[in-house]
């Protein structure tokens, strides 16, 4: 398994947060409640695991968005830059930061092969409200996988901000990216290289759909 799979499938994984619940679980029942749940689709649904963009974007769209927090993770993303930014510019990042990691979600299923999910125990004090959620990724004759969420109690619930995979995590390894990419030609032409990405990606992903 490739590190990219690797990544893939730890962001698969967090699609389990998506089920709906009455109440407020804490982070580690909401993982421990669900993920076996969102397995099992998984595993049912042939089109998902061969690709179906409008199921998989369905599935994202309804489960897996409303559980991010997008303007922390962008903000995180691009670092210092992020003061500087106008509430325009902070939007129009935060949106496609979020586009282009739901491009990354419509390939993240096709990598599932039976792994199952650890969620490690959690200890947390009533009064937190930041937590680091331990889970291990396996499947039998390949090595475990640790996967890290980084979740930020809200109103409506704990939010995931970041996720390590195998201790490298995920904001983070877009911020010298993005960083480079501002200080060389601004926070407008990282909008509008992101812009264009996640344009193409949409492009790419109708036509093998046909």
């Amino acid at each position: 398994m490739t590190a990219l799979q690797k990544m893939m499938l730890g962001v698969a994984m967090c699609v389990a947060f998506g089920v709906a619940h009455a109440e407020v679980l804490a982070p580690d029942a909401l993982i421990k409640n669900t993920v076996q749940e969102v397995i099992a689709i998984i595993k049912q649904d042939k089109d998902i695991r061969a690709g179906d963009p409008k199921k998989i974007n369905a599935l994202v769209d309804a489960k897996v968005l409303p559980h991010f927090d997008f303007v922390r993770m962008t903000q995180l993303a691009v670092g210092k830059y992020w003061r500087t930014a106008t509430p325009e510019q902070k939007q129009a990042l935060a949106t496609e930061f979020r586009n282009m990691l739901v491009r990354t979600y419509t390939k993240v299923f096709t990598v599932y092969r039976d792994q199952t999910v650890e969620v490690k125990p959690l200890k947390m004090a009533a009064e937190d409200t930041e937590v680091t959620v331990k889970t291990v990724i396996s499947k039998p004759g390949s090595q475990l996988i640790p996967v890290d969420y980084e979740m930020k109690k809200a109103a409506d619930g704990w939010k995931v901000f970041d996720i390590s995979i195998e201790g490298v995590s995920m904001v983070m390894s877009y911020r010298g990216q993005f960083g480079s990419e501002i200080q060389e030609s601004g926070i407008d032409s990282l909008i509008k290289t992101l812009s264009n990405k996640n344009a193409h990606a949409g492009d790419t992903l109708k036509a093998e759909s046909k």
